[in-house]
């Protein structure tokens, strides 16, 4: 499985050059975002929270936890809810 959505984002994202039309890109890039960038975000974002929990008490003692929360947590969230759909300029 994830091999063929590993496959199916390869395809996707070395095709949007080859369209000739610029809605056809724009739309290729919606469906990419939807169909795998999103769910995949979702997946990592939950794993960075998970990984936030264990950085925190290690975070605490440091007095470095902004960055950390940010990071882990205030950014992937962003990534996923509050950008456009078939928005990657956020990843350049």
């Amino acid at each position: 499985m994830v091999i063929a959505a590993l496959v199916v984002a390869t395809l996707i994202s070395t095709s949007g050059p080859a369209l000739a039309a610029d809605g056809a890109s724009v739309a290729t890039a919606m469906v990419a975002d939807v169909i795998i960038a999103r769910p995949s975000g979702f997946v990592g974002m939950i794993l960075g929270a998970a990984a936030f929990i264990v950085a925190l008490p290690f975070a605490l003692t440091s007095g470095g936890v902004e960055p950390v929360v940010r990071t882990l947590v205030v950014e992937p969230f962003n990534s996923k809810f509050t950008r456009p759909v078939g928005d990657f300029s956020c990843w350049d």
